[in-house]
């Protein structure tokens, strides 16, 4: 369940938001310049993510995967970040982000190749990433967008094909077919076990 910071009706422009700090530690994204605190993540999907994470560092450099570290700007009728649960930068991406002052990929920077959300349970969570952050990514023309579903015991790869996502939907013991990784032979039920246990 996300919750959108109210009490006013000012709403961020993506300069206000990249030097925007409360004093906490609170996470946020920003849609249509409204900041929605984003909820803590269940262990499962923490687990799941950062077991995710090592695999991807077997195939390609750790500094170019971050783990709910980095923000992605999108399109929007207003400012709109994103914050992914993994995220996998090109060396030109990392490259771009080198002595700024937030982890944020902007709309003037390289997009991420890979981006990957773990979805969480209920429809808000559910439409967000299958819905919202779908056409987003596609927007920024990210390479792969997996969507990965515990709950639906399935993961979907969006790779971009001329100009659009076209999706595959991986279940049970189909390996996992990555453009962006690969090296990558895991399949749907590797991975959804990540969490399990």
């Amino acid at each position: 369940m996300t919750q959108t910071i109210s009490g006013s009706t000012k709403f961020l422009t993506m300069e206000e938001y990249l030097t925007y700090d409360n004093g906490t530690d609170k996470r946020y994204e920003l849609v249509d310049g409204e900041l929605v605190e984003m909820p803590t993540e269940s262990p499962e999907n923490c687990k799941l993510a950062k077991l995710l994470m090592l695999e991807l560092a077997k195939h390609i450099s750790i500094v170019l995967i971050n783990l709910k570290d980095i923000e992605i700007a999108v399109s929007g009728k207003r400012a709109k970040v994103r914050l992914p649960d993994l995220t996998v930068l090109s060396e030109e991406g990392y490259a771009a982000l080198t002595g700024k002052r937030s982890n944020t990929v902007t709309q003037d920077m390289l997009p991420p190749v890979l981006v990957v959300e773990v979805v969480s349970p209920g429809t808000e969570n559910r439409d967000r990433d299958y819905r919202h952050k779908r056409t987003e990514y596609a927007a920024r023309e990210i390479t792969e967008y997996w969507i990965i579903d515990p709950e639906m015991q399935q993961i979907t790869v969006c790779l971009w094909v001329n100009g659009q996502y076209e999706d595959t939907v991986y279940t049970d013991d189909n390996p996992i077919k990555s453009t962006v990784i690969p090296g990558f032979d895991l399949s749907a039920a590797q991975v959804l076990a990540f969490g399990q246990g």
